[in-house]
C-alpha cells in the first residue's frame, strides 16, 4: 500500500509556506522543505526561509541544516528526506512536501536512483575550457550527436545541462537519456497529492517578491532572538562554489544563485533576486511600507490567510 503525502508547489512568494503551515494544522502533519538553497545554515534573507511565527509551531524538516561549504546534491537531499518521510509516517503522520526546488522534488516522489560514478572533476574541467574555447553551439552539437533525445529537452543557451549529459556520458559510458531510464526501474511507494498554487496576476506576483524580501530582511535584521550578520551572509555568498558544483546548479534557481555570487553587499545581492524573479517590479510605483507588505501577506490563498 502507497503511504499519503500532500505536496505543495508554485511560485516564488505565492504563499506556498502558509499553506504547507495550513494543511500541516488542519490534518496531522509535518512539512518536509524541498528547496535547495533552504537546506543550507544562514543566508536567511536571500531563500526566504519561514521565520518561526511563519511555522506556526509545525516541525520543519530539511532547513538550514549544511554548512555552505558541503557538497550537498540531489541524491543527498532523496536519501535525508527519505529519511524524514519515513520518520513522520510512522508517528501516524502526514508529510507536506513543499517546494522549491523541481529537481528535488520530483526526484524524491519517482524513487529516482542515482549513480555515484557519474561525476568527474577532470571531466567537469575539461567540458569547461572546451566550452570557453569552442562555444556553446559546439558543445551542444556534441550533445545532439551522442544523445540526441536529452538535446531536444535542453535548450541550447543552458549550457549546465549540456554540460552535465555529457559529463554523464563521458564519465559512465551511457548517455543521460539511459540513466534516466534506468534511475527509475523501481516503483516509487509514495503517492502524492499535487497542489499547484498559479498567480494568474504576474503584477501582484512580482510585488509579492518585493515585499517579501523586504519583510523578511527587517524580521532578521530586528529580531532580537537572532545572530544574524549581514556582512557574514555576504561572505557565505561569496564562498559558495557555483561554477563547478553541478548537482547543485540543477535547480531552478540556478540562475540566481550565480548571480548572488558576483554581489559584493546583500542589499544588491536582494535586489538581483528581486530582478530576477519581479523583472521590473521595483519600477512599478508600488508601495512599499509595512502596512501594505503586512497586508499582501495576509492575502487569502486557496480559502485560508496566506
Amino acid at each position: 500500500m502507497k503511504k499519503k503525502a500532500v505536496v505543495i508547489v508554485g511560485p516564488t512568494a505565492s504563499g506556498k509556506t502558509s499553506l504547507g503551515v495550513y494543511v500541516a494544522n488542519k490534518f496531522n502533519g509535518e512539512v518536509i522543505s524541498a528547496d535547495s538553497m533552504q537546506i543550507y545554515k544562514g543566508m536567511y534573507i536571500s531563500t526566504a526561509k519561514p521565520t518561526k511565527d511563519e511555522m506556526q509551531g509545525i516541525k520543519h524538516h530539511m532547513i538550514d541544516f549544511v554548512e555552505i561549504n558541503d557538497k550537498y546534491s540531489v541524491s543527498n537531499y532523496c536519501e535525508d528526506a527519505r529519511k524524514c518521510f519515513d520518520d513522520i509516517t510512522a508517528r501516524g503522520k502526514l508529510p507536506v512536501i513543499v517546494g522549491g526546488t523541481g529537481l528535488y522534488v520530483d526526484s524524491f516522489l519517482t524513487n529516482t536512483t542515482f549513480f555515484d560514478d557519474a561525476s568527474s572533476a577532470d571531466v567537469k574541467a575539461q567540458l569547461n575550457s572546451e566550452l570557453s574555447e569552442k562555444g556553446v553551439d559546439y558543445m551542444y552539437s556534441r550533445l545532439a550527436s551522442v544523445d540526441p533525445e536529452a538535446a531536444e529537452k535542453i535548450h541550447p543557451n543552458n549550457t549546465v545541462r549540456v554540460a552535465r549529459a555529457l559529463e554523464i556520458y563521458k564519465t559512465t559510458g551511457k548517455t543521460l537519456t539511459e540513466q534516466n531510464r534506468l534511475s527509475h526501474s523501481v516503483e516509487s511507494d509514495i503517492e502524492p497529492l499535487y497542489i499547484g498554487i498559479n498567480y494568474s496576476d504576474r503584477d501582484n506576483l512580482y510585488k509579492r517578491i518585493t515585499n517579501t524580501s523586504l519583510l523578511i530582511r527587517k524580521i532578521y535584521i530586528t529580531a532580537e532572538d537572532t545572530t544574524y550578520d549581514s556582512d557574514e551572509e555576504e561572505k557565505k555568498f561569496e564562498q559558495m562554489d557555483l561554477f563547478t558544483d553541478y548537482a547543485a546548479l540543477e535547480s531552478k534557481r540556478e540562475e540566481e544563485k550565480m548571480a548572488l555570487e558576483k554581489e559584493k553587499k546583500l542589499q544588491q545581492a536582494i535586489l538581483k533576486i528581486q530582478q530576477k524573479h519581479g523583472k521590473n517590479a521595483l519600477l512599478k510605483g508600488m508601495n512599499l511600507e509595512e502596512g501594505a507588505m503586512t497586508r499582501e501577506r495576509n492575502q487569502s490563498i486557496g480559502g485560508h490567510k496566506a
